[in-house]
């Protein structure tokens, strides 16, 4: 890790100035940039503390919605009881998500711009071929181990997978993305890879996140986030849905579902296939397995994570089958 000045923002403005001159990197949770600076993929000339700007961290559900600051600790938005009520996907998230220890320091804007769990981008001394963190330079994970990358959104320049859970339920829900003045809905707030995977985000130079906001809906106040992965706490997921599920009148007649992938894609995934296919439609067992194999339309083996095409429509039917009463 190399040496870094530290400097503390009094400000939103302030913050910003400082976050778009080159080598300033911001700190708020911290879990992401300090694990970032210790294997030498990020290293800030000067870091810029976030973490007395006022009113940044509130949690406040009413009526129409949620608004969650992005300084509010993911712990805190996990134990909130009306998110716990009105968006229980959101809940289940972040409590599946890391370790206690961290979702006490990390924050909920921290978290979505964490970066890739892909081994290959996270040792250069090793690997120095990382399109995401060298552009040009080449995508060691082709070839090699890719047990834990992914089969959606990929391209020829990076197939790492994005490894959050929050960001997966808010895909699923239309939540919003505050970057000070400008919204940005979350479907479009993470890029593909395409032939400039380094880009991750809309985000420009000296923007941050300030809140997301998630608009109330009966399939919101349905809804789960189930995480499949090879050991039940601090683990990455193979894959994951969040899924909100909302019924006619009758009890058994699909009228609305939300469905989002995770663990399998280069950004969180919205499986808008299997909610056209199963909207209007009984919820019956077959009807909802054959329609979750909608989930990984187009996926693209790589090699040791083929099992991921096969998974995945699993755990999106398993989600909507548990919601349902079925499973």
């Amino acid at each position: 890790m190399r040496n870094f000045s530290y400097t503390r923002a009094s400000s939103i403005e302030e913050a910003k100035a400082q976050a778009a001159l080159p080598a300033h990197a911001l700190l708020a949770g911290g879990t992401t940039l300090i694990d970032l600076a210790k294997c030498g993929v990020s290293e800030p000339e000067t870091v810029i503390d976030i973490t007395r700007l006022t009113g940044l961290n509130a949690i406040r559900v009413d009526a129409s919605g949620a608004y969650i600051g992005a300084l509010a600790k993911m712990s805190h938005v996990a134990d909130h009881a009306a998110i716990r009520v009105q968006f229980p996907t959101i809940a289940e998230s972040l409590a599946l998500a890391a370790s206690p220890q961290i979702r006490n320091m990390a924050t909920i804007g921290g978290n979505l711009m964490q970066r890739t769990r892909c081994a290959y981008f996270r040792n250069p001394a090793a690997f120095p071929a990382c399109n995401k963190r060298s552009p040009g330079s080449g995508c060691a994970a082709l070839g090699g181990v890719t047990r834990n990358h992914a089969v959606l959104g990929t391209s020829e320049a990076c197939i790492a997978t994005y490894p959050g859970d929050l960001a997966v339920a808010l895909t699923a829900l239309d939540a919003d993305v505050h970057a000070g003045d400008r919204r940005i809905p979350i479907g479009e707030f993470f890029r593909l890879p395409g032939d400039t995977p380094a880009c991750e985000t809309v985000l420009e130079p000296g923007e941050l996140i300030t809140a997301v906001c998630i608009p109330a809906t009966p399939a919101g106040r349905r809804s789960t986030y189930l995480k499949v992965r090879d050991r039940q706490s601090y683990e990455f997921a193979a894959a994951s849905a969040a899924v909100g599920l909302e019924l006619e009148p009758d009890g058994r007649t699909i009228r609305d579902l939300r469905v989002a992938l995770g663990g399998v894609a280069t950004r969180p995934w919205r499986a808008r296939a299997v909610e056209d296919a199963l909207r209007g439609q009984p919820l019956e067992e077959t009807v909802v397995n054959e329609a979750s194999r909608l989930a990984v339309e187009g996926a693209v083996p790589h090699g040791d994570n083929a099992y991921k095409i096969d998974l995945a429509p699993r755990v999106v039917a398993r989600a909507i089958l548990t919601l349902g009463g079925l499973a």
